[in-house]
């Protein structure tokens, strides 16, 4: 499963259905870490851009999925207010492995900019990406799962010298994380257009985009009401192995739709 989750803003929905789902990889970005704080809740500030933020929801969501391997990715360290109180906070992406599948590789690196510990700076801010490669005994095959959480330009999701590096980047390091055998994986939110250069530079490598050859027309949901009803894909590089993929519109748990791909 692949899902922006939101800061976790919907997390009382969030969170009941991992558990119910306990997906077996989980990518999960817009993951906060505030591990200063022990408030529920604080608050993001960019200008007029204020948004409510789970003060530690990297922490909920390892207590939700109990039975699996947590791994942070922070992109940067910035603030949240508790009113008139700064606290310093991590922001980035984070995967859960469940247990039963041993992680034999991994990687974690920068697609855009590097690590920023004196606050989240301008757009577009630094933005990671982490890999994980799996044995899975079901399957007696490995796969590889690389995710991002790519850049916002507040120009919109057109192509940029940045995306194009950007999804470079990522390609790369999904390759270092796989050997040639593998099911290997592509997925987050990558802000960006089905027609942009970041999916055509990853269908040229190889892969397939699951959302739109599957006649999905948005990975959005009623949460959402700005123009653009696509920001999150998963692609694969060997579609025979897929038995099913979906986009999930309901339960709505974020903004974004989880996408759940089961081989």
């Amino acid at each position: 499963m692949c899902l922006n989750g939101w800061g976790g803003k919907l997390h009382t929905s969030l969170l009941p259905y991992l558990q119910s789902t306990a997906p077996d990889i989980l990518c999960l970005q817009e993951v906060v870490h505030s591990p200063a704080s022990d408030k529920d809740w604080l608050t993001y500030r960019d200008g007029d851009h204020i948004l409510p933020q789970r003060a530690n929801f990297f922490r909920d969501v390892s207590r939700a999925l109990p039975e699996h391997t947590a791994i942070f990715c922070p992109a940067a360290q910035g603030v949240l207010w508790d009113r008139d109180r700064a606290v310093p906070s991590q922001w980035g992406l984070a995967s859960f492995v469940h247990k039963s599948l041993p992680i034999i590789g991994q990687i974690q690196g920068f697609v855009h900019k590097s690590y920023s510990p004196d606050g989240y700076g301008d757009h577009p801010r630094s933005r990671c990406a982490h890999g994980i490669r799996v044995y899975d005994n079901a399957l007696n095959r490995t796969i590889s799962v690389t995710h991002m959480h790519g850049l916002r330009d507040l120009r919109g999701k057109l192509d940029t010298p940045e995306r194009a590096t950007q999804a470079s980047r990522l390609l790369d390091l999904s390759r270092q994380v796989s050997e040639a055998a593998d099911i290997a994986v592509i997925c987050g939110d990558f802000n960006v257009e089905p027609d942009s250069e970041t999916l055509t530079l990853l269908t040229d490598a190889g892969f397939v985009e699951l959302v739109t050859t599957r006649g999905f027309t948005s990975t959005r949901n009623s949460q959402y009401s700005k123009p653009g009803r696509f920001a999150d894909y998963m692609l694969i590089n060997d579609t025979k192995a897929v038995q099913r993929f979906d986009v999930i519109y309901d339960p709505e748990v974020s903004d974004h739709c989880p996408l759940r791909l089961t081989l």
